[in-house]
């Protein structure tokens, strides 16, 4: 069990039942302790408790009136009462107010244990059974805000069974993106995984709560306030409206309501030349032209209306996918290695805030730009591929990688390897594996070398591993490559 409450005027005894219960073998997370029945009162108030030990005369409050009191509460321990011999008839009034068990004083271990056994299976037992009803309400509460097809009735049958449980009256739902939490208070519901989203449920008096502690620092989006289950739907898209300006702003906190800036009208009208479509088609068509600086410009203007609220999210959005769609079309030869990378700029709002995607964007732009540009050399590039061909065969017996070639050429590593694979049809380790199998038929037929010899010659200082890959490549040993060959 979670928590157990002891409630006694006496220190003694109270750490006396304290140090039973730790040494009980039941496991408890935490124990706490008060000497009065308001103090347990106020207490119970503000958190859960799964049990509470009480005795039954105190001070200020005594545990008749303790235990009444707990009948108003939404969640109300198991009780078990604590008394000396001469109160019996006290507690046998807090039995009919359903406390579950009665100690006398002295307390004694193994009662106690015996106690505390029975009800960590029930309070387990209740636990597991709240967990699941709680499960399957948010999966509930995930429907509701996802679904636009709800019936009428659909909606009475969930607004009966989970409106009261989930606090749904005046409340916020608040959108971010989904990271790690570790606890959830009660005092808020918490939904993971909705569109790739995290979503709080809150009241209206524990938004501030929330926004201090858990999305302190976060970039969320935040509904209007609402009232009832059937507004759960509107409120999320409030929300989610909200969480994509915040991205788009860069400002870690937006409520729906709030007023967009107001952009004078010349302003306004030069950042909507941004989304038209011969704009959209530029910045496609300015790749691999020799106007980096231009690219750089547009990109920049681009983002920055956007981060001014000149350019709504939603335009925002219809730009970049139209970009991304063009450039696929245009550069699908090259974009080949991209895919994955352009996929997740396509889902923008896995960004806390704009300005992290555009630093990633820019910077994979530009490399896109380098690439196009040197593939659209053509002639450059179809000569600085013959110059390693002829490297390569003219080195083929020494210690030589990509690496080497590509630095004697003076290109690009990445790209050399994309055009040498385009030019020749095949790898850089295969060709050259090609060259000096091709040698080493040679020397077997018209030498008498010695095998460790001719791997030297082709360039293997390991004369098993120049066997294997001859063998691999040959489909026979050196050896019977070279009796093979003189039979005929």
């Amino acid at each position: 069990m979670k928590t157990i409450l002891i409630v006694e005027d006496e220190k003694m005894i109270r750490q006396g039942i304290r140090t039973m219960i730790q040494r009980s073998g039941v496991p408890v997370e935490v124990i706490m302790e008060c000497s009065n029945g308001e103090m347990a009162l106020e207490i119970l108030q503000n958190q859960k408790i799964d049990v509470m030990f009480t005795d039954i005369r105190m001070p200020k409050m005594n545990g008749i009136e303790l235990v009444q009191k707990i009948q108003e509460l939404e969640n109300k321990p198991i009780v078990v009462a604590i008394s000396g011999f001469a109160d019996f008839s006290y507690a046998v009034e807090m039995l009919r107010l359903g406390v579950r068990e009665y100690i006398l004083k002295p307390v004694e271990r193994a009662k106690l244990q015996e106690i505390l056994q029975k009800l960590e299976k029930e309070v387990t037992a209740g636990q597991v059974s709240s967990e699941n009803s709680k499960r399957l309400g948010q999966q509930q509460l995930k429907y509701m805000m996802l679904n636009e097809q709800i019936t009428e009735e659909e909606m009475d049958t969930l607004q009966s069974e989970y409106e009261n449980d989930f606090g749904l009256h005046r409340f916020y739902v608040c959108v971010l993106n989904p990271k790690e939490v570790e606890r959830v208070r009660e005092q808020y519901v918490y939904l993971n995984n909705i569109e790739e989203n995290d979503v709080y449920l809150v009241s209206e008096e524990n938004l501030e709560l929330l926004l201090k502690n858990e999305l302190l620092s976060e970039y969320v989006g935040i509904s209007a306030v609402h009232n009832g289950i059937k507004e759960l739907r509107l409120a999320y898209e409030e929300a989610l409206d909200a969480r994509h300006r915040a991205f788009c702003l860069n400002r870690e906190c937006i409520r729906f309501e709030e007023q967009e800036k107001r952009v004078p009208e010349a302003l306004q009208a030069e950042a909507e030349k941004y989304i038209e479509t011969e704009s959209k088609l530029q910045r496609v068509q300015l790749l691999g032209t020799d106007k980096t600086e231009e690219i750089v410009r547009v990109w920049n203007g681009f983002f920055h209306a956007v981060k001014t609220g000149r350019i709504r999210p939603e335009d925002f959005k219809v730009c970049m996918d139209s970009f991304f769609e063009e450039v696929k079309k245009t550069y699908r030869n090259i974009l080949a290695d991209d895919m994955e990378t352009i996929k997740q700029f396509l889902c923008y709002y896995k960004y806390r805030k704009i300005d992290a995607y555009e630093a990633e964007f820019m910077e994979w732009l530009l490399n896109l730009h380098e690439r196009i540009n040197s593939q659209f050399d053509t002639n450059k590039n179809k000569q600085k591929i013959r110059q390693a061909m002829d490297y390569i065969q003219e080195n083929f017996d020494k210690d030589l990688n990509m690496a080497v070639v590509s630095n004697h050429i003076s290109m690009n590593y990445s790209l050399f390897s994309y055009l040498f694979k385009e030019y020749t049809g095949n790898n850089f380790v295969n060709y050259l594996k090609a060259i000096r199998m091709d040698e080493a038929k040679k020397l077997l037929e018209e030498t008498d070398m010695r095998i460790i010899e001719i791997s030297q010659q082709v360039g293997y200082d390991n004369e098993k591993h120049f066997m294997k890959t001859f063998k691999a490549s040959i489909g026979v040993s050196p050896s019977e490559y070279r009796k093979n060959t003189r039979l005929q």
